[in-house]
């Protein structure tokens, strides 16, 4: 099957505003969530524009940009190619592969004759020296894997209980629509995601030694979706399977994922005052169908997977999140975003009057008027309760902005 081309509206739509803008345009995201994608679609959008514009467009996933190594590489690259005195369109898909790319770019800009966007998959890309050297000089957007409305234009599908849990199951990695739709076709493909993510940007790149612990690690995360834990926790978990390991090194470990955009972690805050609790995080995964490719599903996990599919709802619309703090009581997400705060519960199902206690509950007890929401998998949940709004999964994922 030829591969689909399918644009992403949302993203173009954050980043179109900036096309000719002097600032660099850096899209960040796990491997294969479709950030070269958006780059090819703003190139189309481009070339439609300006049918006489100059487009430059290095993939460095390709064989054939192999000999760009480093910032020198590239600047000689491009001046062989492009007449420096006219404007030019450079797209650099995985620029982090150059080393010393943040010196190139910023000579190129300095020119005003380049408009310039590039693909990452490392959060580190602008860390440190990197974002020193760039600052004040870029523009960065997080990409993700679909949510659940991309899912169904992807595959031309309808809102339904089965659409619902295919997603569920198998996540949002673009590529799958090109796929026979096939679950050991579909786990596969994501299996050779995981390998690549794991030994191509976090053991190569980290000089990583005790690859069976880091698999190890990655197994306990998926296990311990939503829950809190510590390095210390994970450390003697690992010790009872006669695995030593010290905290250190698991802090690193979680935090080389981290830099990849596989997992993400998740502070606990106190909600009504300031404070962001350093010990014990929780850890939700980028895409859900990387978590069953290492541990299938199992109706079992239900909760801790609808945790971070909500989780994963959020993040894609800009949500910055936190596990609430109330008391003695949890809340499991806080969300904010410009300037506003919103409460959500997430439940599989109210069953009866102590699930809807403990649910709407801790919710009770938040000393202000923010919304808050209680979400379940219960099909026609869609009412409030003493200004709780209890939402279907469904119509969150459809409606949640």
């Amino acid at each position: 099957m030829l591969n689909t081309v399918k644009y992403r509206p949302y993203y173009f739509s954050k980043i179109e505003p900036f096309i000719n803008d002097r600032l660099i345009k850096i899209l960040v995201g796990q491997r294969r969530v479709g950030k070269s994608y958006i780059l090819k679609q703003l190139s189309q959008e481009i070339s439609s524009r300006y049918p006489d514009a100059k487009i430059l467009f290095i993939d460095k996933e390709k064989y054939e940009f192999d000999f760009i190594k480093d910032y020198n590489d590239l600047i000689v690259y491009i001046q062989e190619k492009v007449n420096l005195q006219v404007k030019t369109y450079l797209f650099i898909d995985e620029v982090q592969e150059i080393e010393n790319y943040e010196l190139a770019l910023r000579s190129l800009q300095s020119d005003g004759n380049f408009d310039i966007y590039c693909t990452g998959s490392n959060a580190k890309l602008l860390s440190g020296e990197l974002a020193t050297a760039l600052a004040g000089r870029y523009i960065q957007f997080r990409i993700h894997s679909l949510s659940y409305k991309e899912f169904l234009d992807f595959h031309k599908l309808s809102a339904s209980n089965q659409t619902l849990y295919d997603y569920i199951k198998y996540g949002g990695m673009p590529h799958l629509v090109n796929l026979r739709k096939n679950e050991d076709v579909y786990y596969e493909y994501l299996k050779n995601i995981y390998d690549s993510i794991i030994l191509r940007d976090v053991v190569a790149r980290y000089n990583i030694r005790n690859v069976n612990f880091l698999h190890n690690l990655i197994e306990f995360l998926a296990d311990n979706v939503g829950i809190i834990v510590s390095a210390k926790k994970i450390s003697d978990y690992l010790k009872s399977q006669q695995i030593n390991i010290i905290p250190q090194t698991v802090l690193d470990y979680l935090v080389y994922l981290e830099s990849v955009f596989y997992i993400e972690r998740v502070k606990r805050k106190e909600i009504g005052g300031k404070k962001i609790f350093e010990v014990g995080d929780k850890f939700y995964f980028e895409d859900l169908g990387m978590r069953h490719a290492i541990i299938p599903f199992q109706q079992k996990d239900i909760n801790k997977v609808l945790e971070n599919l909500v989780y994963h709802h959020l993040r894609t619309h800009g949500y910055r999140v936190f596990v609430g703090k109330v008391g003695d009581s949890e809340v499991d997400f806080i969300a904010e975003k410009q300037g506003k705060t919103t409460y959500i519960q997430v439940a599989y199902i109210i069953v009866d009057e102590k699930t809807h206690e403990r649910e709407f509950g801790n919710l009770l007890k938040i000393p202000d008027n923010n919304p808050k929401y209680v979400v379940s998998m219960d099909e026609f949940a869609e009412n409030t309760f003493k200004g709780i709004f209890h939402w279907s999964i469904m119509k969150f994922l459809l409606e949640f902005e």
